[in-house]
């Protein structure tokens, strides 16, 4: 593979963002190749590899471990999220009080779109109720892998955040995530928690988080009272890339 030398983007830029399109789509998971493989894949010199390499080492996207290599950069989940970040931070960030209430808890054969999903032929279901200023906001539903689920119920969940218990109490390393945020319906069952008209709309964020190991923590549908939230996103150019 050759990069464009006619280009107006510098070679070590090209080569930076043909780094990061490997990274995004896990050709690079672990270990990214030596300097001298990408000299000899993209046919440039050595001083251009390590300008791009030591561009994605500077924003965080690698990291260089003495004596080891390159390798990609696995960072806490608070800076894959954003301003996402979990119902009891968001509900501090809106000056409210958080609360919650566990509703239910058992083990489960997860529903066709969560096996797919996740990968779970068996798991640990959690639902609960959240409130701001003691009004129920949103609801909760989780799906863990048995093995962790058991754990986290032993402890009091009306009272605690699942991610300190996950992180700090079962010591889980957060590696990855992804969410999405789509308008829906509550489920049949759980309209009775919350006020919102039989036909209306909820906002709904689905989460999965993954380990070092790419194996899934948890996945998580968040149902929430559109009308409780708004969302500001700062975006910024990214130059040169």
């Amino acid at each position: 593979m050759t990069l464009d030398c006619n280009s107006s983007l510098p070679l070590h830029i090209q080569l930076k963002s043909s780094i990061e399109y490997k990274i995004s789509n896990g050709v690079y998971s672990d270990q990214i190749p030596s300097e001298r493989q990408f000299m000899e894949e993209y046919n440039v010199s050595r001083s251009t590899v390590r300008e791009a390499i030591n561009l994605l080492v500077r924003e965080g996207v690698l990291e260089k471990r003495h004596g080891k290599g390159t390798f990609v950069s696995f960072k806490p989940i608070h800076e894959w999220l954003g301003n996402l970040s979990s119902t009891t931070e968001t509900i501090y960030q809106m000056g409210m009080r958080p609360g919650a209430k566990l509703i239910t808890h058992y083990r489960t054969i997860p529903p066709a779109y969560i096996q797919e999903k996740t990968g779970f032929s068996e798991a640990y279901f959690i639902k609960r109720l959240r409130y701001a200023d003691d009004i129920a906001i949103g609801i909760e539903r989780h799906y863990y892998p048995v093995s962790i689920g058991e754990k986290l119920i032993e402890h009091d969940l009306d009272n605690a955040t699942l991610y300190d218990l996950l992180e700090n109490e079962l010591g889980m390393n957060f590696a990855e995530a992804s969410q999405t945020i789509r308008s829906g319906e509550l489920f049949e069952e759980d309209k009775q928690y919350l006020r919102i008209p039989s036909h209306g709309q909820a906002l709904i964020a689905e989460r999965i988080i993954k380990g070092a190991t790419r194996d899934v923590i948890e996945i998580e549908e968040a149902f929430y009272r559109s009308d409780m939230y708004n969302f500001k996103i700062n975006l910024s150019r990214k130059f040169g890339s």
